[in-house]
């Protein structure tokens, strides 16, 4: 007979992101997986297989869960601008009170190994796409209220919008302290808006 499983399938993919985040694939043991998740080396395996299919599921749910929180914050957006700044402002605090420099996920993960594993260029390859459709149906409606300039088109604006969110989370890994620093990127990207 089997046997049910006794742990929450999302809660494990929490902990996963936790510790794949802070260490990294290629530096994340099996046993710390087992030691951080809080499951046995079989029930792990059973349910996720091997360490790289752990890995695209956390990273995979990791983009689920902020792709929809970004959508939605967009969309019902009424200044775009504005509630650009909110999420800029946001990641410079996080990248500035993240004491392990934790940077991003996804970045870190396209850093790491999306040259060398197919399934996770694949997920990172999605996530810009899908980022960079919501930022650029968000820089219309901004344009369309007046609230951006159109001295861009939405998509070229979108892009640079994500490269600098993603530029600043690649500077946040590197441990960058300098409020200064982040305020001046900050700065820059919306004096093209």
């Amino acid at each position: 007979m089997a046997r049910t499983k006794e742990f929450n399938e999302d809660q494990a993919l929490d902990k996963a992101i936790e510790i794949f985040w802070h260490k990294g694939y290629n530096g994340t043991s099996a046993q710390d997986l087992v030691t951080h998740l809080g499951l046995s080396r079989s029930s792990l395996y059973d349910t996720f297989g091997d360490k790289q299919k752990l890995f695209a599921k956390a990273l995979t749910k990791y983009h689920e869960d902020n792709y929809l929180k970004i959508k939605e914050i967009l969309e019902t957006a009424t200044n775009i601008k504005d509630t650009f700044e909110v999420i800029f402002k946001l990641a410079v605090v996080e990248s500035l009170e993240d004491r392990i420099t934790k940077g991003c996920f996804m970045v870190n993960s396209s850093v790491e190994l999306a040259m060398h594993d197919e399934e996770i260029a694949k997920i990172v390859k999605n996530n810009s796409k899908v980022m960079e459709e919501v930022f650029t149906k968000a820089v219309q409606k901004g344009q369309d209220l007046g609230q951006i300039s159109k001295t861009n088109s939405a998509r070229v604006l979108a892009r640079f919008i994500f490269n600098t969110y993603s530029g600043i989370r690649v500077l946040a890994r590197t441990g960058e302290r300098d409020k200064q620093v982040y305020d001046d990127i900050v700065k820059a990207l919306f004096s093209v808006f």
